[in-house]
């Protein structure tokens, strides 16, 4: 009787146990990653208890911490749970590794963006390795899509098609003189020498102590995320940066696009 009553309870624990281990995955798939601490406010368990979980989630190969904070994210392993594991989360893991070598070499730091309701969200930086970063804690903010240059790579390649649904979306939220002059130029221009340049860049406003150059991450036919070198304005002019720095930024995203494609193709084959 006593045998039968603990091992109910004994499982009763087990399906809570794994009721919350899912609630948790839910929790950081649904906003592309989460401190321990937003964890245990959302799903409604003691941030003890939230670490456990999520090391045992880590443990199974279904999380990951990032590199640059404290946040938890998905990992590949969890596409096969779920359809919507989207290119953008593939994007992360893979771009960390690329990332965390090419900001040892150049130094300045690095951004991975995409493209999300209209901004540019963080979604990893070298900030915190980076001796010469005058911004941290990156991870997680949002920037206007066409003061940045990742924003502008974005804008640059991806299908015709796409760019005129965004600008339409932009010039309702912001007015069409806002979308089409800025303070590098005409908007017409800014695209048409990005396209030239091979990656986005801004040298002009937004952050007036800071350039930028973007390089874009491409799945198939058009970027699915951007690669940032920002630098300081005074330490480097814009043309001595693109010399010494644009090509091994190029070289990095194309490594990681042709690491996506490789996984997209052993997804596919399965």
């Amino acid at each position: 009787m006593n045998s039968a009553g603990g091992d109910t309870i004994s499982t009763f624990g087990a399906v809570r146990s794994l009721q919350r281990g899912l609630e948790v995955l839910q929790a950081i798939n649904r906003n592309n990653g989460l401190k321990a601490a937003d964890v245990a406010k959302m799903v409604g368990i003691p941030r003890p208890t939230a670490y456990r979980l999520l090391e045992t989630l880590e443990g199974l190969g279904l999380v990951v911490r990032g590199p640059s904070e404290d946040a938890w994210r998905p990992t590949l392993q969890t596409k096969s749970l779920s359809s919507g594991f989207r290119d953008e989360d593939w994007v992360a893991q893979v771009a960390v590794p690329q990332m965390m070598r090419l900001g040892r070499k150049i130094l300045w730091p690095l951004d991975l963006v995409t493209f999300r309701d209209y901004r540019m969200a963080i979604r990893e930086s070298t900030h915190n390795i980076s001796p010469f970063s005058v911004d941290h804690g990156m991870v997680g903010r949002e920037l206007p899509v066409l003061e940045t240059a990742g924003g502008r790579a974005h804008l640059a390649f991806v299908p015709e098609r796409e760019r005129q649904q965004i600008l339409a979306g932009l010039r309702e939220k912001l007015g069409a003189d806002a979308v089409n002059f800025h303070e590098d130029g005409p908007l017409d221009y800014i695209l048409e020498r990005t396209r030239d340049l091979g990656v986005g860049f801004r040298i002009k406003g937004f952050n007036a102590r800071t350039m930028s150059i973007s390089a874009p991450i491409f799945v198939g036919d058009r970027p699915t995320a951007c690669l940032t070198m920002i630098w300081i304005g005074t330490a480097l002019k814009f043309e001595e940066a693109l010399r010494l720095h644009k090509e091994a930024l190029i070289s990095a995203a194309t490594s990681i696009s042709s690491e996506l494609a490789r996984l997209a193709a052993e997804h596919n084959a399965e």
